[in-house]
Parts: structure tokens; sequence; C-alpha cells
């Protein structure tokens, strides 16, 4: 999957080689006098094959594809959708795959050793935002009970204070209420349960030292995993009540009339972290030039993507639509791909940094997203006992690299197709600035992990 016609071909490569295998000396040193450019490293391995799930936030990897920027690299991709998470990363583990578009906690969580343990890193932030929260219509209607109105319109952002009464009312008629979640440590899981505490919500705590991983201890609502693509038939079938997946799935229920997105992770938290791009450490050891080379293919990429105020947007949603990609009608894709989102049918408002690839510097790994991603396996007790604020940043640094990101952006700026001023200041830290634009308003400061996590009232502390 993913090789097109017009592309070349792993046996064309083979017959590229032999060419250059016959040639004779005094081409050989004719080629010598080309620009420098040619002398650069050569890839060690040109030929790979990169997993991925089908959602929207793929698209650096189908761009580059597509784009040719990956063969401009030297490198010959094979893109292969993956049956969820687990199966891609484990597949990355063994081999099976040379790199992947990954949950942002992924590469974080195999290195603190929750759930699998293994040593992957990433050197590319793929994307910022990108997600949502949605509730069925049975719910929907409970819930516009409590949410202010305006010119018949409900005032946004909708916060879960008006989820906590609908909550109660099923628990006094004996009823869980079950949510779905793409993956224990999923952005979505995160962004569900930063949404739900906030409202008084109490989302459920993790146990693995008693071996209890479900992540429903003193749970209000039961969250448990769905793959993403299976989102819309399950809560149609009432297995459960509401979800927060990436798109096209929130938009999917709009269409088919079947649920209602409440919020976008954008109201959660403005411009907060999403994917990322994972390969095991032993990989990246051993193919330090083919991973410059990947990470290289993918800023341009991005850079595609949102240049000129998104004007390739609709040329991306016809690509991602193809079935080798996302496979969802390109109608569901534009709506949020394209600076939209609809939220009650007919309810389109501007949301033009819904899905951000390149712009606010979202490409590159910054040190204090890996914190705040551990600081909430930390609350949701996925880390079973509190960690000085060195840990955070010992992980954070262990699996964030930076170092190789500047080298691809380097490369891009020498080969004429990037600006230094493209990218972080040679001087940033791998630090944000400290914000407060979530949900609940409280502010985070990646420097100060746990004086962050003392100021939930819902989760485990620092200690």
């Amino acid at each position: 999957m993913g090789n097109s016609p017009a592309k070349p071909t792993a046996s064309r490569r083979g017959f590229i080689k032999t060419t250059l295998a016959g040639l004779s000396a005094a081409a050989l040193f004719s080629l010598s006098l080309l620009p420098q450019a040619i002398h650069a490293a050569e890839p060690e391995k040109d030929e790979l094959k990169l997993g991925f799930i089908k959602l929207t936030d793929m698209a650096p990897l189908a761009i580059a594809y597509e784009k040719g920027y990956f063969e401009d690299e030297g490198l010959y991709v094979t893109l292969e959708a993956q049956a969820n998470w687990k199966v891609l990363l484990d597949r990355v583990i063994d081999g099976e795959l040379d790199g992947a578009h990954m949950l942002a906690g992924q590469p974080l969580g195999a290195t603190i050793g929750f759930g699998t343990q293994a040593d992957i890193i990433t050197a590319f932030s793929m994307d910022l935002n990108g997600n949502g929260i949605t509730v069925s219509n049975a719910v929907w209607e409970e819930m516009k009970k409590h949410v202010p109105m305006e010119n018949g319109k409900p005032v946004h952002p909708i916060k879960a204070d008006a989820l906590k009464p609908v909550i109660e009312q099923y628990k006094a008629q004996g009823k869980p209420f079950n949510m779905g979640m793409v993956f224990p440590v999923s952005t979505h899981n995160y962004e569900l349960r930063y949404w739900l505490a906030a409202g008084g919500i109490h989302p459920g705590l993790y146990a693995p030292q008693k071996g209890d991983i479900s992540g429903q201890i003193d749970a209000d609502a039961l969250l448990s995993v769905t793959p993403p693509p299976q989102m819309p038939a399950t809560m149609e079938a009432g297995t459960i009540y509401g979800y927060c997946v990436g798109e096209p799935w929130n938009q999917q229920a709009v269409f088919k009339g079947i649920g209602v997105p409440v919020i976008t992770d954008y109201e959660i938290w403005k411009n907060n972290p999403e994917k990322v791009f994972g390969v095991s450490k032993a990989w990246a050891e051993k193919y330090p030039e083919t991973h410059k080379r990947l990470v290289k293919a993918m800023i341009r990429a991005a850079m595609w993507l949102d240049e000129n105020n998104n004007a390739n947007r609709a040329e991306a949603v016809e690509i991602l639509s193809q079935p080798n990609y996302v496979g969802a009608d390109a109608e569901v894709i534009a709506n949020s791909m394209t600076g939209t989102f609809e939220y009650e049918k007919g309810d389109k408002r501007e949301v033009p940094d819904f899905n951000v690839f390149f712009r606010y510097n979202a490409t590159y790994p910054f040190y204090s997203d890996a914190i705040w991603y551990l600081t909430q396996m930390r609350r949701w007790g996925q880390i079973a006992e509190g960690k000085n604020d060195d840990w955070y940043f010992d992980i954070a640094k262990k699996v964030y690299r930076p170092d190789i990101y500047r080298e691809a952006a380097q490369a891009l700026i020498e080969d004429g197709l990037a600006k230094a001023d493209d990218f972080p200041a040679a001087d940033e830290s791998g630090f944000k600035p400290a914000t407060n634009e979530f949900i609940d308003g409280v502010t985070y400061d990646g420097l100060k992990p746990n004086d962050y996590l003392k100021q939930f009232a819902i989760g485990l502390k620092s200690q």
C-alpha cells in the first residue's frame, strides 16, 4: 500500500544502482565535478516501510510521499495503515516498521515501561490540535439544558460542568457512563480526562503497581479503548455515550446524524501538541542519515500543508480521502482540515487552527510538551509513584530529540528549501513559555512539573 505506479519502485531503484555500478572511471570522474551537495552522506537504508493510523493528522507522511519529498532525499517509502496503536508500536519495536505516526504518549510510555518497555525516540512532532469530544444525541439533549445559549446557539467552549448532571442521572439509574478514547497513553485519553476533571467529573485512576490498568478506579465516567474508525459505530450501538478522537471521526458523527461534538482540543488546551513520528532508539543510532532525511521530508510536507494560510488544504483533503490513507469522504475530512468545524448539524464555525502542521513551531519536539504528557501519566496513576522534577527532565531529554530535528532543519536551510527564521531560535531551551490557555485557566510551566500537579483538585499529586 502507498506505492503509486508513477513513483520509482524498489526494482527501479535497483536498476539505478546497477547502472551506476557500470559507469566507466571517466564518467565517475565527471560526476565528482558536480556540486558538493552530491557528496552529502548517503542514507544508510533507502527502502523504508512507515506505519500510520487512518487519521487526518497522518497528513505529513502522505504529503511527503505524494509530493516526492521522500524521493528527493533518496528514500523509497511504503506507507502502510495499521490495525491499531498497539500493533503499530509493536511493529516499530520488532523492526517490521522503520518508523510510524504515533501518539505523543507512546514513545514516553514505552520508555518508562507503561504497557510496553522499549526505547522509542521522536525528533519530529506531527501537528497541533486536531481532536474533539463527541457525545450521543441523547446525551447532548440532556447536556443542552445546562449550556448557556446565545442567538439560539450554544456558547462555546462547552465545559464538562454541563455533563456532570447527566452523569449523575445515569448513576441514579444504576447505569455506568461509558466513554471511548483511543489508547491509554493517547492525547485523547488525557484531554478527555482533563476536560472531565475540570468539570468536577472523576475520570478514574490507574494502579499498575496493583495490577489494575483499567483506569477506572473511583471513576464517575468509565473510559475504555476504542479504535478511532470504530468510534461512531460503537456510540451508535449504545456501547459508549461519547468519545474523544481525532478527525475525521467527530465530523463523521455529525454527517451520520448520530452525535454532537461538544468541544475541540483547541478549546481544552490551545495549540496542544498531538502526534509524533517515532522510531526505535536502536534504529535511529543505526541509520542516522536516513532518520535525518525522513525528518527533512516531513518538515517540507508540514510547511506545504500550512503555507499561504492553508491554501493547499483542499488538495490535501483529496489525497487523504484515498482509501490507502484515511479513506473517509473528502467532504467529511474537509469539514475540519479547511479551517472550520461543525458542532451540531448546521452549526459550522470558523476554527482556522483546528489542524496545525507547521506554524507555531508545530514540528519541533519541545521538552515541555513531553513533560506535560508525563505529568498526566502521573496525575492519573500510570506513573505509580511521585517523581522529582529532574526525573521529568531526564525522561523528556531521553525521548524527545531536538538535536536531530535541528540537523534536518539546517540541511533544509542549506538546500535553500527553508529559512532560519522558519524554526525556533538557535538558543531556545526546549521549553515553551508558561501558558494558562487551558479550559480551566490553570498555568502550565514545563520547568515546574510538580508545582503544576499540585494545582488540581482531582488526580494524584507529586508524592
